[in-house]
C-alpha cells in the first residue's frame, strides 16, 4: 500500500513539475488602452484564416463599425452589457444546480446542462452574414454554441420570406427533424407544418414554422436543405440582426446537419477588439490540431447541446497560482455567449491577488458591476500587465492575449456562487485564439494568435 501511495505522490508531483515547466517564465503583456475604446472604423485583419477543407465565413462584434447589423441605436455601457452578462451567467447556474443537486460536477457522461443558455439574444455578442434561400437573402446571424435551433426573422417587413423562396420546404409534424426538436417543437400548424417555439430566461421567445432551404455560407459551400426556424411571432425580442445561429452539439444544430460534408466540427476566433473580425469555419483545419494546444472535451448524455472543459490551473507572470486542481473539479463551459469568465471563488481570490500583485504600478479603481478587481489607467496609451493562462486537462496551457485580460480596465474574471457551482469560460478570453471544437473526436483545441 505504501509503495502504491508513493507512485501516486511522484505522479502528482510529477504532474505539477510538468504543467510549471511550460509556464514558468516570468512574462507580462502590453495593453493599448485605445483598443478598450469603441471605434468608428473597421481595421484590416491581420492574420489570414487557416487552411480548411471546409467553409469560412467573417465573424464580426455585433456592435461594432465591422458588422453589417449595426444599428443607429445607442450602444448599451460596460454596466449594462455586464448586468446581461450576470443574467446569463446566473442562468446556467440555476438551471444546471436545479437538474444536478446530487453532483454539481460537469462529467463527460452524466451531467445535466440547461436546455437554453442565455437571459435573452442581448447577451450574444457576435455575427456570420450568410445567404438563405432562392433568391438568395443576405442574413446577419448571431452565432450562439448554447443553441441548437436556428431561426430567422420571417414576419411581415423581414428580409426573408418563405413564400417566395422556390427552395423552401416546410417540414411536416412526421418529419424526423420535428421530432427531433424535442422540448423545443411547439406542435402542428392547421396544414400540417411542424412549429417551433425558441424560449430564452427572461421569458423572451419564437415561435413560427419549422422548414428548410439553401443555405449559402460561402459562394462555394451551400447546404441544401438547412432546418431553420421562420419566427412569426415574438416576444420580448429587440434583437436588430435577422436571426440566430445555432453552433451546440445537439442534432439540430449547423454543426449536426453538416456533419457528413464538416465531420462534426468547427472552429472560430473571436477579435481582439470590436473594430476588427474574426472568422467562423466548418470542419477541422487541414492540418490537423498541429499547432494546437488541446483538452479532453466533456458532454452532457442527457442534454447534447453544451461543450465543457476541465481547467487543473491558471498562471499569472508565468507563475502557477497556488490553487489546487481538484478546486476546478466542477468543469466549466466553453461559451461563445458569456462575457466574462467565472472562476471557483477559491481559484478567483487567489487569481485575482495574484494578479494584483503584479499591477502594483497603477492606482486600484472602484469596481464596476461584477469586476472587482480595476485599475486607474488614466492618462495611459499603454499599460503592461501581467500575462494570464488557463491550464486545461492534459496540461494544455493556453496563454490570453491582452483584450483577453482586462475588459473596461478590469480583470476580466469574477467568481461563481461556490467552488461546486460550474464555471463558464467567456468569450473575451477566447479572443484571438481559433478555438477548436472537434466534436467527433471529443476534442477542444486552442491556436494563438489566429485573428
Amino acid at each position: 500500500m505504501a509503495s502504491v501511495s508513493q507512485m501516486l505522490l511522484l505522479l502528482l508531483c510529477s504532474y505539477h513539475v510538468v504543467i510549471a515547466s511550460a509556464v514558468d517564465e516570468q512574462s507580462y503583456k502590453i495593453l493599448a488602452t485605445s483598443s478598450q475604446k469603441p471605434q468608428a472604423v473597421c481595421s484590416e485583419p491581420t492574420v489570414s484564416p487557416p487552411l480548411s477543407s471546409g467553409a469560412t465565413v467573417a465573424l464580426n462584434h455585433r456592435q461594432g463599425p465591422c458588422s453589417p447589423a449595426v444599428s443607429s441605436e445607442k450602444k448599451p455601457t460596460l454596466e449594462e452589457l455586464l448586468r446581461r452578462d450576470q443574467l446569463r451567467a446566473g442562468y446556467v447556474s440555476r438551471k444546471f444546480s436545479n437538474n444536478h443537486r446530487a453532483n454539481s460536477g460537469l462529467r463527460s457522461s452524466e451531467v445535466m446542462v440547461p436546455t437554453t443558455l442565455g437571459s435573452s439574444l442581448d447577451t450574444l455578442e457576435y455575427v456570420i452574414t450568410v445567404e438563405l434561400g432562392s433568391p438568395a437573402v443576405k442574413q446577419t446571424m448571431i452565432i450562439d454554441t448554447g443553441s441548437d435551433v436556428s431561426w430567422v426573422h420571417a414576419s411581415s417587413g423581414s428580409p426573408f420570406d418563405p413564400s417566395k423562396s422556390s427552395t423552401y420546404v416546410p417540414l411536416s409534424c412526421g418529419a424526423p427533424a420535428c421530432a427531433q426538436l424535442g422540448g423545443e417543437g411547439n406542435g402542428c400548424s392547421k396544414n400540417g407544418q411542424c412549429q417551433y417555439m425558441v424560449m430564452y430566461g427572461d421569458g423572451s421567445n419564437t415561435t413560427g414554422g419549422y422548414g428548410s432551404d439553401k443555405l449559402a455560407l460561402t459562394a462555394s459551400e451551400t447546404v441544401e436543405s438547412f432546418q431553420f426556424g421562420c419566427s412569426q411571432v415574438e416576444e420580448g425580442i429587440k434583437d436588430k440582426t435577422d436571426g440566430l445561429m445555432g453552433l451546440g452539439g445537439d442534432t439540430q444544430s449547423l454543426v449536426s446537419q453538416t456533419a457528413a460534408t464538416y465531420g462534426k466540427a468547427f472552429s472560430y476566433c473571436l477579435p481582439p477588439t470590436t473594430s476588427s473580425s474574426g472568422f467562423l469555419t466548418l470542419g477541422a483545419p487541414s492540418g490537423g490540431t498541429s499547432g494546437f494546444a488541446t483538452t479532453g472535451m466533456l458532454r452532457s448524455q442527457q442534454t447534447r447541446t453544451f461543450y465543457g472543459a476541465l481547467l487543473q490551473g491558471i498562471s499569472v507572470g508565468g507563475k502557477l497560482v497556488s490553487v489546487a486542481p481538484s478546486v476546478f473539479s466542477a468543469g466549466s463551459v466553453m461559451d461563445s455567449g458569456t462575457i466574462i469568465t467565472r472562476l471557483p471563488p477559491t481559484a478567483y481570490k487567489a487569481f485575482s491577488s495574484a494578479f494584483k500583485e503584479g499591477m502594483k504600478q497603477y492606482p486600484p479603481a472602484p469596481a464596476r458591476s461584477i469586476l472587482d478587481t480595476c485599475f486607474d489607467f488614466d492618462g495611459q496609451d499603454n499599460v503592461t500587465i501581467p500575462s494570464v493562462a488557463l491550464v486545461f486537462d492534459g496540461g494544455a496551457v493556453v496563454e490570453l492575449d491582452a483584450n483577453g485580460i482586462i475588459y473596461g480596465s478590469c480583470l476580466a474574471f469574477t467568481a461563481t456562487d461556490d467552488d461546486g457551482t460550474i464555471g463558464i469560460i467567456g468569450n473575451v478570453q477566447q479572443r484571438t485564439l481559433e478555438v477548436l471544437y472537434d466534436v467527433g473526436k471529443s476534442v477542444l483545441g486552442f491556436r494563438a494568435n489566429a485573428c
